[in-house]
């Protein structure tokens, strides 16, 4: 039986040790070589924002409604927009709460005057929270929670979080006057029996 030396066994492990080597080497330089995968673009049927009715990337449009209350300010879907006698000098003071039952009519760009509108009576404000405010007239512009479709009213005279909340005429002066039976518990969320929004005191 052959015994092998130390000096050739030395070699061995050294001609083993460089082939492995060699390897590791070649798979490393093999994966550094191969193309990296497109970057992940973003789903274009994904929202990137929020969902928000009261802000678009659109303009939003004013014009006007024609009713039993008279002619008054919507928005291009026909919705009505109401002022707050609480705001003064042109500032919202409805936020919090208030904002969440009476949502300001933003927009990302200048507003657009539709029919019946006064086109140089439309302008925006800032908002404490970054938005910017529609106004008309000087005065911003608001949705009413309690209404669900084009042409309700039912924000009409509501006496909500400090102040009344009326219609707006083309001319920029609010319709002043009940605006009939106040919304019930289930025509407006969170609203007491007596058609108030909780914080907002009694109804008219």
């Amino acid at each position: 039986m052959t015994t092998k030396s130390p000096r050739m066994l030395g070699r061995v492990a050294v001609l083993i040790l460089a082939g492995l080597t060699l390897l590791a080497v070649s798979i490393g330089t093999a994966a550094a070589a191969k193309p990296a995968g497109p970057a992940p673009t973003s789903d274009p049927t994904t929202p990137t924002g929020s969902g928000a009715p009261t802000g678009s990337a659109a303009p939003a449009t004013v014009m006007t409604r024609t009713g039993p209350k008279g002619t008054y300010l919507v928005d291009g879907q026909g919705k009505s927009l109401y002022l707050f006698e609480a705001d003064k000098g042109g500032t919202s003071a409805c936020a919090g709460p208030c904002a969440a039952a009476w949502p300001p009519l933003t927009a990302a760009n200048a507003p657009t005057a539709g029919p019946g509108v006064t086109a140089g009576q439309l302008a925006t404000i800032n908002r404490s929270d970054g938005s910017k405010q529609v106004t008309y007239a000087g005065h911003p512009l608001y949705y009413f929670a309690g209404d669900r479709a084009a042409g309700d009213v039912n924000g009409q005279g509501l006496n909500n979080f400090g102040g009344l909340w009326w219609l707006v005429t083309p001319s920029g002066s609010p319709i002043t006057g009940s605006g009939g039976a106040a919304p019930s518990p289930t025509s407006a969320p969170g609203a007491s029996p007596s058609g108030a929004v909780p914080g907002g005191g009694p109804g008219y």
